[in-house]
Parts: C-alpha cells; structure tokens; sequence
C-alpha cells in the first residue's frame, strides 16, 4: 500500500488501489475549489475541540497555524495537490498533519469526510448565492435606469408575436426587473432553507464524541445544526433547489436573449447593441452578431440540463451517503459560473443599448395596436363590450381592404360602423392617447412606469 493511501484507509486493505480506480475515484480535481470553505469549517471544528476539551491550547494554536498557512500556500499556488489523496479535504489534512505533527491528526475526531463535505458545499454555496443576488441587482438597477430613460418610447407590445397594444419601453423593460426580482427572492428562500449544519453529523450516526454543534454553527454563522445526522450526510436538496432557482433565471434571461435578438435584426431594427458586446462575420463584412445573447440564450439549455442532472443523480439513493453524491459538484459549479457570468455580461450590456425610436413608432402603427382602445371607447359609451368588439371587428376589415390604419380613418367611415363614434375618438386611437390611457397600477402609462422606477429603486436597496 502506498504511503498517500494508509493515511486514508489505515490496515484494512491487503493491496494498494488500482491506479486507474484512483484516478476515476478522485474528486480533487474540481473540489478544491472547496478549499477556503474546508480550511474554514476546519477552523471552526477545531475551536469547537478546544471548547469541549479535546484540544488544548497549543495544539488549537498548532492547527490554526498550519490551517493559515496551507490557505496562503493555496493563494499563491504554492499547494501540491495529491489525486492519490482523493479529494480537498484530506490533501488539506494530509499538509497540516505535515506540517504540524500530530495535531493535525486529532482535526479528524468527531467527523467524517462525509458530513465535511456536506458543510464545505453550504458554506461555498451560501458565498455564491450572496454572489448572485448581487449580479441580480446590479442588473436590475440598469434595468430601471433603461426604463426612465425610455418612458416615453412606444414599443409595439406583442402577443403571440402579432402586434397586439402599443407599450412604453420602459414598462417592457420593467417586465425583466420584475422576472429578476421573483429570480432574488427564490434564491434568498434558497439561502435561507440551506443555513443548516451538518458538521457533527459525521458519516451518518453522529459521534460518541460530546460535540457542541450548536458552538459549531454559531461560529461559521449557520442558524442551527441539521437535526438528523443520516439526512444532513445525504442531502442535496439544496444543490437541486440552488439548480431550480438559477435554471428559472437562465430561463428568463434566455426570453430576454431572445428579444434582444429579433429587436437588433434588421427586420426588426428596434435596438443596437453596443460593438463591444457583438461580433462579425468572417465571409460577410455587413455583419453585426448578437453574439452575447445568442450565447446566453444556449446557456439557458446548459444550466436546466444540470438541473436534471442533479435529479437523476438523488432520485435512486438509499440513505445516507453515497459515492453518487461526488457527482454533485461539477454540475453545481457550472451552473454558478454560468449564472454569474450571463447575469455580467447582461448587466453590462443590455443598459448600454440605443433604442430606436422611430422605427419601434412606426411599427406600432401597424397592426391596428388601438383597436381595443376603440372598444373601450365604445364600452364607455354605453355599448356592451362583446358588442363593441364586433363593431370594432367589422371596422379594422374594413381598414385592411382599405390599406390604412384606424387612426386615419375617416369620422365618417367610423361612424358607419357606429353611430356613438364621435371626434373625439381620435383622441383614443393615436398611440401616445392609448398609452396615457393605461394610468393604473401595472398600466404602461408612462406617469405609471416612473412611479414604478421609483418603487423599484427602493426595493432593491432594502
């Protein structure tokens, strides 16, 4: 047996490891990402040794020391990682128990790699989650700026991607902050749901050892202990939950994605996004890529498939741990690398593009965008509403044969249709008259967008 394999397993094994088993069995080459939480959880489980009178003063002073200094040998890429040694944990046990002597040895009483691991992925994850949350609001803090900016600018609001009602950009725009904020809470839920301990746990019975977990998860800022040690080992809830949560926001950026997309299309000409944040071609020299969105938009795909991963990977364990679990991280990860980075790179980019006015105007203007306001107009003077929407029916065929829109038809040619059309209808069918008449909670009113920027503001400062 190898000299890196007795310090994991002791004398139970007659020969070493298959060196291939070694390598398929290590995790060490994406957990050590988990290093600082180790070396924290580690700090933390120490001083609780010490409080419970398994460590004496120097041997905590000893393990803090060479806990230090492996975090500083790791900053500065000094550290020698060990596949022979599986995983972060005891590559890190293995340097101090080098570096420190015996001491080192005793870090281990009253855990296991087990209930660690579970501890080093909450912990991690708790920093991330803060992470995200911040990527969030930085966006949505462009998002409100876009939406003053552009309160004023018609967008032809679609359904079933038909022209359906004008909007205000701004209102469109605060139809993402909106999506963003369910996004911030869910992982604020998340969050909170996971601050549970399970170090003390150990492999998956707890330990004879009078370990003072509630000392624990006070000092590593966790609400309480996990209260049954066979869960808090096989548990990863909180993984699939943090996977849900970010999959829904992919979700929704990859719908915003796909805007951007058909808005800077030069069928559409309604945005254009900044150069720095597209790409050309390398046949056809007129083009400009919405490359960022496309990317985010596939990311989407990539972040649910992780999702799905982590469903798969629980749905068929017995309790408590299982070396199935292992596979929880790579997925974990890059669905946080990816979450962070599409949150930059939309932050970044969406509060820098140039809207275009006239163009998002004049397609408004078709597809008869004010014909429910002409219903309503007609329900406002006394005309049942199904009634007024055949009328209303009857008068846009008839500016389709006509080749023109309501607002330039004729008194007359309205009238035709409805004796209680009068001049003032025009005062409803132009599209700045359809927007201002939205002047309720959640209308697109413009007046309304600005309080909701200012209501928005407020919210993501608490």
């Amino acid at each position: 047996m190898s000299k890196d394999d007795s310090r994991m397993w002791g004398g139970r094994f007659s020969e070493p490891t298959d060196e291939f088993v070694q390598s398929f069995t290590a995790s060490v080459t994406f957990d050590r990402r988990l290093a600082l939480a180790d070396i924290e959880g580690s700090n933390a489980h120490a001083m609780m040794l010490k409080h419970i009178g398994v460590l004496n003063s120097d041997e905590l002073t000893a393990i803090q020391y060479g806990l230090q200094e492996i975090s500083d040998e790791i900053a500065e890429g000094r550290f020698e990682w060990s596949v022979a040694l599986e995983d972060v944990h005891m590559n890190i046990e293995s340097r101090l128990t080098a570096l420190i002597g015996d001491a080192g040895k005793k870090l281990h009483t009253g855990r296991s790699r087990n209930d660690q691991v579970a501890t080093d992925i909450r912990l991690y994850l708790r920093e991330q989650i803060t992470l995200c949350r911040h990527g969030i609001r930085h966006f949505q803090s462009g998002l409100l700026d876009l939406a003053e900016r552009e309160a004023d600018t018609i967008l032809p609001g679609f359904t079933h991607l038909q022209v359906a009602q004008p909007v205000s950009f701004g209102h469109h725009m605060l139809a993402w902050f909106e999506m963003l904020e369910r996004d911030h809470d869910r992982l604020k839920d998340c969050a909170r749901r996971m601050n549970q301990l399970p170090l003390g746990a150990a492999a998956l019975a707890g330990t004879s050892y009078p370990l003072d977990r509630e000392y624990s998860a006070k000092l590593l800022g966790f609400d309480q202990p996990c209260r049954n040690s066979i869960d808090a080992v096989s548990d990863r809830d909180f993984a699939i939950e943090f996977c849900a949560a970010a999959s829904i926001c992919m979700v929704h950026l990859s719908r915003m994605a796909e805007e951007m997309v058909l808005w800077s299309s030069a069928q559409f000409d309604y945005i254009r996004l900044p150069d720095r944040y597209c790409t050309g071609s390398s046949i056809m020299p007129q083009k400009k890529n919405p490359d960022v969105a496309e990317l985010v938009r596939g990311k989407a795909g990539r972040v649910t498939g992780h999702l799905m991963n982590l469903l798969m990977l629980m749905k068929g364990q017995p309790l408590s741990y299982n070396k199935d679990n292992q596979e929880d991280k790579e997925p974990l990860f890059d669905t946080l690398d990816t979450l962070v980075n599409s949150l930059r790179a939309f932050a970044d980019m969406i509060p820098a593009l140039e809207v275009n006015k006239d163009k998002m105007y004049q397609s408004a203007q078709q597809g008869y965008a004010t014909a429910t306001d002409l219903a309503d107009y007609l329900a406002k003077k006394g005309l049942a509403f199904r009634d007024a929407h055949e009328v209303v029916g009857q008068a846009v065929a008839f500016a389709i044969d006509a080749g023109k829109d309501l607002s330039v038809c004729t008194l007359e040619e309205l009238q035709a249709f409805d004796k209680r059309i009068e001049a003032d209808v025009f005062d409803v069918l132009t599209l700045e008259g359809s927007l201002n008449a939205r002047n309720i909670t959640g209308g697109t009113a413009p007046e309304q967008v600005r309080l909701q920027v200012n209501a928005g503001r407020q919210m993501i400062q608490d």
